[in-house]
């Protein structure tokens, strides 16, 4: 099914890609009955799709993740060096690497089954992305985009893909309060709710240590900027977390092999700094 194509009067160029056949006749059968959509590619590896992407000019690229070879996220971070790069959405049937996918810049995350609607809401996205992009390059002296839900946050404020009936919302770091442990899940405590994501506690402590978040227990990952003290309770501590919009106050227990770790950020570092003033 290699380089197949169809085409209707005018909207975006798209290039599909999927090691698995039923898959990828699925995905370019759903890219074709969508009006943004003028012309559909198709690529069974990510190797061909890069040929396919020298030899075309393709707008965006739907790509599964999991293939053998060079899989999605290493094809979406090769998309990334060209001088224009096209848009990349990725579409799989897992969510434990979403974190990752975000990383290498994607526009959007669609989990399988696709459903029209959703890939209505990507292809508006990359429409949408495609004008501003248009823009920028008409414009000698561009102003920054406005923050909305499609502009894509700063390499300093990750996002995090939630899937909420049906919808992908992205979710952003800088709201985080909080992260709970649910098994092989974590609980995000934000400021606009919670959210399930499929992501072990482990992989966002290592990925935002750097980033104001901190280890309390085996099951707590606290955001710094909302500490306001550290409670001795019996023989352990609680950390105390004030409130910030729809997140309410909650205190947290320190674990034993956690609170000198704790203790040394909120209170010995600080002490240390104003002594050396």
């Amino acid at each position: 099914m290699d380089g197949m194509t169809s085409t209707t009067p005018h909207g975006l160029t798209v290039l599909a890609v999927d090691d698995e056949a039923p898959a990828l006749d699925e995905m370019v059968y759903l890219l074709r009955a969508q009006p943004h959509v003028r012309q559909v590619h198709a690529a069974s590896d990510a190797t061909t799709a890069l040929r396919m992407l020298r030899a075309e000019k393709i707008d965006a690229v739907f790509s599964d993740i999991r293939m053998p070879g060079l899989d999605g996220v290493e094809l979406a971070g090769i998309i990334g060096e060209f001088k224009e790069p096209p848009f990349v959405v990725f579409v799989t049937a897992h969510e434990d690497r979403a974190v990752e996918a975000f990383d290498v810049g994607v526009v959007d995350y669609l989990l399988k089954p696709v459903r029209e609607a959703r890939l209505a809401q990507a292809l508006e996205r990359i429409v949408d992305h495609q004008q501003r992009r248009q823009r920028r390059t008409e414009s000698p002296t561009p102003a920054p985009a406005s923050p909305t839900p499609q502009t894509p946050p700063t390499p300093q404020d990750e996002v995090i893909p939630v899937e909420l009936g049906g919808a992908t919302t992205l979710v952003r770091r800088s709201t985080v309060g909080w992260v709970e442990a649910d098994g092989d899940y974590a609980r995000l405590h934000t400021t606009t709710g919670s959210h399930l994501v499929r992501i072990p506690l482990s992989t966002l402590e290592q990925r935002w240590s750097n980033a104001g978040f901190i280890r309390v227990h085996r099951s707590y990952l606290v955001a710094l900027r909302l500490v306001t003290g550290l409670k001795s309770i019996g023989t352990g501590y609680v950390v105390t977390l004030r409130g910030e919009r729809d997140l309410p106050a909650v205190q947290l227990p320190v674990s034993r092999r956690h609170t000198r770790a704790i203790k040394d950020v909120l209170i010995r570092r600080p002490m240390q700094a104003w002594h050396n003033k």
